[in-house]
């Protein structure tokens, strides 16, 4: 690796840096982001303390309620004694069902327990995918009610969240099985008085993770105040994998409006709650692998999300609570329609429940998201799925992935290390001529030019190619690390491809890199050292051009990469090593063609500068 080489990893580094730098809030941004969470906490504390004093009122009203009636007992007739006696739900508190009941769907994909508190899922587990000690995956965090509610203002200034009441399950059964092509349509009532009713009718499918929701309003109207409700799930998501801080920082909440995903994500402990207005395509929480979607099909006018971290992000035991909820106007209509998804982030799953839905997976940068959104959705993912119906093992498909990618970039690479080689083969006259005019620094560059172009070398033809190959590179880093393709796949001695394949356990731990070691993260580094070896960079000749510091610099990379790639998806890692070890047979060849068969300008360039030097020397001489 020559002074070329490590200048386009430089320019790599430095363009991401320099991204990371455009893109970081001012400090005015920030300071004004600080005071509007305070304004948003002394709202939220205000809002507390009133619903404390309104539950401290209700509380001294039930205690009294006895004297109170004997009080008043020749003035009110027994209608208004009974309206006394409503809480905080006002009209709504006696109506419902008497009895808490749970129904269990179960499809070849997942099995939900059905309560009707709420008239919606209470669990929901997903048949074909385990957590990382082997238990089904269970999405929803323990709750006794529904994790979809529909909420509205009602006639009498109270909140009304339908998760706090008890719908009639209108039909027979306490488990109902799909098989595959098959679908089945489920009901509740919530009965208000003779008139009026809401009606939660789903629908499930066999074969696919999304459902739909109807939601029915009977001369709901007049017991609505205005014309806006909304709908959304409330329930936090449970996290699934062995890495519980890892998982805990892929989850975010997202808004879909207007072909604009916004992403809402807390960093630190607090409560956010943002809202977007206007017709919004969906809304969704996630975690690193696993998410659900509310879409709305009869329209819609903003949507919000609420956050809630209570501890550090990345600490054991610290409670994430994302909600994502759709403001839909009842104006004109008594029935808001919505499509519904609850399961694995892949991508042919997400597709066919909306276009759009996948970007929610993080594929790269903000800046190359142009170009790696197309290269994943129509080249790595049909790759891997087209490969997968005749290879079983990821492992396998990995290598011969980094195969194909590497046969594609062969042009670019091949000029690379040609243009390294080249380079190799002037380092003893770049050094002779930087011994010889280190005290003339222009006269040194003049020199050090006209060798370049007597070689015809172009001194940026190692750098140039490599930063091309920079999106293509991002884009495989990003996809490894967050791909539900690889997840508990294993190979070798890698039981999960997404997570780290740990084999040596240190007795201390190190900063940043841990106390254990991963096996393919550490072929890798290897890999990179023969690499950096194989191109001349580490030979025993001529030293590199930049003298001593440089090569300390190639003995510190792999060290780096070993820091950075330590703790990462052992898919990720399997890949660059198939990648470096590639380009090593690839370095390997070119060496020996141009030791076999030395261009002729190269070999005039040299001849060129000995004779110049040598010419300078005579002269030098005969001056003495």
């Amino acid at each position: 690796m020559d002074r070329n080489t490590v200048t386009g990893l430089l320019l790599i580094f430095l363009i991401t840096m320099a991204w990371a730098w455009y893109s970081m809030p001012s400090q005015e941004e920030i300071e004004r982001q600080r005071q509007e969470q305070a304004i948003q906490d002394s709202i939220a504390a205000a809002q507390a303390d009133e619903q404390e004093r309104i539950a401290a009122d209700t509380e001294r009203d039930r205690d009294t309620l006895p004297d109170r009636r004997d009080r008043f007992d020749t003035q009110f007739d027994e209608p208004e004694q009974e309206e006394r006696l409503r809480t905080a739900l006002g009209l709504f508190e006696e109506v419902g069902y008497p009895d808490t009941l749970i129904t269990t769907i179960r499809t070849p994909l997942y099995e939900i327990e059905f309560t009707n508190l709420g008239a919606g899922p209470a669990r929901y587990t997903l048949l074909g995918h385990n957590t990382w000690d082997q238990r089904p995956v269970q999405m929803i965090a323990d709750s006794s009610r529904s994790a979809y509610s529909l909420g509205f203002l009602s006639y009498q200034n109270y909140n009304i969240e339908t998760d706090e009441l008890l719908f009639e399950p209108l039909f027979n059964g306490d488990l109902i099985e799909l098989t595959m092509d098959e679908s089945m349509d489920l009901s509740y009532r919530l009965q208000i008085d003779d008139d009026s009713a809401i009606l939660f009718h789903y629908t499930f499918y066999a074969d696919q993770y999304s459902y739909e929701l109807d939601i029915e309003l009977i001369n709901m109207n007049d017991l609505i105040s205005g014309t806006n409700v909304d709908f959304g799930w409330k329930a936090p998501l449970n996290l699934t994998e062995r890495d519980a801080s890892q998982d805990a920082r892929n989850i975010a909440g997202y808004i879909y409006a207007g072909g604009v995903l916004e992403k809402y994500q807390l960093e630190n402990p607090g409560r956010i709650e943002e809202r977007v207005n206007g017709n919004i395509d969906w809304v969704s929480t996630r975690t690193r692998f696993f998410g659900q979607y509310i879409s709305p099909v009869t329209g819609s006018n903003a949507a919000t999300i609420i956050a809630e971290v209570d501890g550090e992000v990345g600490a054991p035991g610290t409670l994430h609570h994302y909600q994502s909820f759709i403001q839909s106007s009842i104006a004109g209509t008594n029935t808001l329609s919505y499509e519904l998804y609850a399961g694995p982030l892949r991508y042919y799953d997400l597709r066919e429940f909306h276009s759009s839905a996948y970007d929610v997976v993080e594929i790269g940068y903000a800046l190359i998201r142009w170009f790696a959104d197309p290269l994943v959705r129509f080249a790595i993912i049909p790759f891997f799925a087209f490969g997968s119906m005749f290879i079983s093992n990821y492992g396998v498909l990995i290598i011969l992935f980094g195969v194909v990618i590497k046969l594609l970039l062969f042009p670019l690479t091949q000029k690379s290390f040609k243009s390294m080689a080249a380079m190799r083969e002037l380092q003893p006259q770049m050094k002779e001529i930087q011994e010889k005019y280190k005290d003339d620094p222009q006269k040194q560059q003049k020199e050090t030019i006209a060798l370049y172009r007597k070689a015809k070398v172009n001194p940026l033809g190692g750098c140039l190619p490599m930063l091309l190959q920079f999106p293509i590179l991002i884009t495989m880093f990003f996809f490894f690390q967050n791909s539900m393709l690889i997840r508990q796949q294993s190979f070798l001695w890698a039981d999960d491809l997404s997570a780290p394949d740990y084999i040596l356990s240190l007795p201390f731990s190190i900063p940043f890199l841990g106390d254990q070691l991963a096996g393919f993260v550490l072929l890798m580094s290897s890999a990179m050292l023969l690499q950096m070896k194989v191109s001349g960079g580490m030979s025993g000749g001529a030293a590199p051009s930049g003298g001593p510091n440089m090569k300390v610099f190639m003995y510190i990379m792999p060290v780096m990469l070993l820091f950075i790639f330590n703790n990462f998806a052992s898919g990720l890692s399997l890949y660059y090593l198939v990648y470096n070890v590639l380009s090593i047979g690839q370095q390997v060849i070119i060496n020996k063609q141009i030791a076999a068969n030395k261009p002729e300008e190269i070999e005039n360039a040299k001849q060129s500068v000995e004779k110049k030097l040598r010419k300078g020397s005579r002269q030098k001489k005969s001056k003495k």
